[in-house]
């Protein structure tokens, strides 16, 4: 038997259907609200469970007769409201995760965490597993929240647990469009005009809940692994959305000075209105900087080639038009 934390989230509904595809029994927790419409037809092949990851107990329960725990629940917020609720979801939910795997008897926990949680400080170009952190200005506090909630990964394998970590970049694929890594095809499609001057990577969530389970059912623990299918700028990325839904690509680049007024106009709106920001002080500014990563570590140890990211690109803009044709 199987659980997954995060199980309505971008990466856990695909995983869930893949795990159901492969005939696995699977369990779920999730939460009274929660939106399960991603996960299509199988969505009663699922064992539902209702838990909380700040409530032990519940989680305990959950794990009764579970021999893997992918755990996919985070929050992802820039938002400087939001920096006690990432402590608490991020951080201390891997920690009652962690713990109660221990107590239940859990053979294997995978964590998905982030590339947020690399270093900043790395000689290379291009980052790796083994690039150390940097605390510095340019840290957000999301990133600081999924570098502690390794930690408690790490904690949780000095005291038994068998644990594998993956760092993914930034994930394409179906999901809920007006948040997350999936707002950026939205955001294309509204009219985007302005293009940051930076640059990270990109993957495909078809690639991810497979390596996963990849790393799940090998002899691999006490690891990490980043998932990168490609290195981009925004203006490239930007560009190969608006071609595959047929809108015009953002043609200025938004310098630095404009992103500075920009977050303080946003803050200035948010606090008007009650609503949360769209852009803060950290979004604006990490859009500025290029931060691209190896998955070199894991292709050697799997043989796993990742689709090309055009080709995700387009498979992802076609299923945002399908929906929003839907709607």
């Amino acid at each position: 038997m199987i659980l997954v934390t995060g199980g309505t989230g971008l990466v856990g509904s695909h995983l869930l259907q893949q795990l159901v595809g492969r005939k696995k029994a699977v369990r779920a927790i999730y939460r009274a609200g929660s939106d399960r419409r991603f996960l299509g037809g199988v969505v009663d092949s699922i064992e539902w469970v209702g838990a909380d990851l700040l409530e032990p107990q519940s989680l305990y329960e959950a794990m009764q007769g579970i021999e893997e725990v992918y755990h996919c629940a985070a929050l992802v917020s820039y938002s400087p409201a939001d920096v006690e609720l990432l402590q608490q979801a991020n951080v201390q939910g891997t920690a009652n995760v962690v713990n109660m795997a221990l107590e239940a008897g859990v053979r294997k926990l995978l964590h998905v965490s982030s590339i947020a949680a690399l270093g900043r400080k790395g000689v290379l170009p291009i980052m790796t597993e083994s690039s150390s952190w940097g605390n510095g200005a340019g840290v957000t506090h999301y990133a600081k929240s999924k570098m502690l909630a390794e930690r408690e990964v790490w904690r949780g394998i000095e005291e038994g647990l068998e644990a594998v970590i993956v760092n993914p970049s930034v994930v394409l694929g179906r999901g809920d469009w007006r948040h997350g890594s999936p707002r950026l095809i939205q955001r294309v499609a509204d009219g985007l005009r302005f293009y940051p001057s930076g640059g990270t990577g990109f993957v495909d969530v078809l690639d991810v809940v497979e390596v996963m389970q990849l790393l799940m059912e090998r002899p691999i623990s006490n690891e990490r692994f980043i998932l990168n299918a490609a290195n981009l700028s925004y203006q490239e990325f930007f560009g190969m959305v608006a071609s595959e839904l047929g809108v015009s690509a953002p043609v200025w680049r938004a310098a630095p000075i404009l992103g500075e007024l920009a977050w303080r106009l946003e803050a200035v709106r948010s606090r008007l209105t009650g609503k949360k920001a769209l852009l803060t002080r950290e979004t604006a500014r990490q859009a500025q900087k290029r931060s691209y990563y190896s998955s070199q570590k894991v292709a050697d140890l799997l043989g796993y080639e990742f689709r090309p990211v055009q080709l995700s690109i387009k498979r992802v803009c076609q299923e945002f038009l399908a929906d929003s044709r839907v709607v």
